[in-house]
C-alpha cells in the first residue's frame, strides 16, 4: 500500500515543499510540534530508516543538513533537533524541529494546528534561509 508520503511526493496530496532532488523530498509537517517542523523523506518507500541502503541513509542526512541550518536561522531556537520516530507513517523519515529544550521533541504532546497562512509563512521563511545556504 502506498504511504501518505509517497502520495505527497507524487503530488497527489498537496504539501508545503521545502526542498527536493531526485532521491529526497522535504516538506513542512502540517501538524507540527512547533513552527518550522519539517519532514525529510526518501523518495523510495522504505518503512524503517535502518532499512535504507548505505548510500540513501547517508544521502538523507546530507540532504537534511542545509535544511537544518536554514531552520536555525528562520525560527527562534537554540538548535535544530533531529528525531526518527517512524510510528505515524510507514515510510522512513526524519523530523527536523526547531528546539529550545529537550521537551520540544516530545512527540506525545499535542500537535499544533496551524492555518494555511501560518504554514505558507513558515515555508517562506524557511525557503528564504535555504536559498541563502544553497547559493553560497
Amino acid at each position: 500500500m502506498t504511504s501518505i508520503f509517497s502520495k505527497i511526493i507524487a503530488g497527489e496530496i498537496p504539501s508545503y515543499k521545502i526542498a527536493e532532488n531526485d532521491r529526497f523530498y522535504a516538506f513542512l509537517d502540517v501538524f507540527p510540534l512547533v513552527n518550522g517542523h519539517t519532514l525529510v523523506v526518501p523518495k523510495i518507500e522504505v518503512d524503517k530508516i535502518y532499512e535504507l541502503n548505505d548510500r540513501d541513509l547517508s544521502g538523507l542526512l546530507q540532504f537534511a543538513q542545509p535544511i537544518a541550518r536554514a531552520i536555525e536561522k528562520a525560527f527562534p531556537c537554540k538548535r535544530c533537533g533531529l528525531a526518527v520516530i517512524g510510528l505515524e507513517v510507514p515510510h522512513a523519515h526524519l523530523h527536523l524541529v526547531p528546539i529550545n529544550t529537550a521537551d520540544d521533541l516530545n512527540f506525545s504532546r499535542s500537535k499544533m494546528k496551524p492555518t494555511e497562512d501560518e504554514l505558507k509563512n513558515a515555508q517562506s521563511k524557511l525557503l528564504e534561509q535555504l536559498n541563502f545556504y544553497t547559493n553560497q
